[in-house]
Formats: C-alpha cells, sequence, structure tokens
C-alpha cells in the first residue's frame, strides 16, 4: 500500500513541476499553441502558394512582345493563341499593315 501512495505522490509531484499549462504534445506551453494556431489563422493563404496571375496582363505583355518582335510570325502566333482577345484584333490590323 506505501508504494502505491509512494508512485502516486511521484506522479503528481511531477505533474505538478510540469505545471497545468504545458501540453503532452511538444512540451510548449498550450496558450503559445493556441496564440501560434491563431497567428496562422489570420495570414490567409499558405505563403508557398503563390497568388493567381492576371489573365489580361499576362496577354497584355504577349501582344507587347509580339509588336517588339515586329515579325509576321509573332503576330500570327499570338492571334492563333489569343484570337477572342481585343488585342487580337490590333495584331491583325498589324499584318494588313506589314502586307502592304
Amino acid at each position: 500500500m506505501k508504494r502505491c501512495r509512494l508512485a502516486a505522490g511521484l506522479l503528481g509531484a511531477l505533474m505538478a513541476l510540469a505545471g497545468p499549462d504545458h501540453s503532452s504534445s511538444g512540451g510548449l506551453p498550450a496558450m503559445v499553441g493556441k496564440a501560434n494556431a491563431d497567428e496562422r489563422g489570420k495570414q490567409g493563404p499558405a505563403a508557398s502558394m503563390p497568388r493567381a496571375r492576371d489573365p489580361s496582363a499576362a496577354v497584355a505583355e504577349e501582344y507587347e512582345a509580339a509588336r517588339r518582335q515586329g515579325t509576321r510570325e509573332a503576330f500570327e502566333l499570338f492571334i492563333a493563341r489569343h484570337g477572342d482577345s481585343p488585342l487580337a484584333e490590333q495584331a491583325r490590323a498589324e499584318l494588313k499593315r506589314m502586307s502592304r
């Protein structure tokens, strides 16, 4: 009987030394873990996921690249890739000017 009380007393003493706010996983105080979780929740999407690029900006960059090249092939490629874009009309106009 004395051994059980001694073991229970030692276990109680160890638990008291560890303190009530230590978690069993990792040994960090429970409030620190909760605070870190709250901060992560406020940041939004993970930093490893880049934001989506504006498609119209990408099309405009491709048009400018075709215009800088100034070749028939560059404008034809742009039209083939972005035929329904408003910039495709400008590319078609450039092709007409080139054929004159």
